[in-house]
């Protein structure tokens, strides 16, 4: 695959996304984890970020975006 390993750039909307720059992955907004872009069924478009599942959707959504999340460690 042409854009194997790259990082894709998206635009997050509603019911879809779509890309901005080709890649095969994004990476979830609150942990970090690499998302294939074949598995990526949550984001927020208010807030522009990708989300590994609904866990980190709903932690990310009611702190106001992941970047008001505390990280441990």
């Amino acid at each position: 695959m042409l854009y194997s390993g790259k990082l894709a750039v998206l635009h997050y909307a509603t019911p879809q996304f779509a890309v901005v720059q080709r890649g095969d992955h994004v990476l979830c907004a609150v942990s970090g984890e690499r998302i294939p872009l074949n598995e990526l069924k949550y984001w927020s478009v208010e807030h522009q970020e990708p989300y590994r599942g609904a866990a980190e959707a709903h932690d990310a959504q009611a702190a106001g975006g992941a970047a008001n999340l505390k990280r441990s460690g």
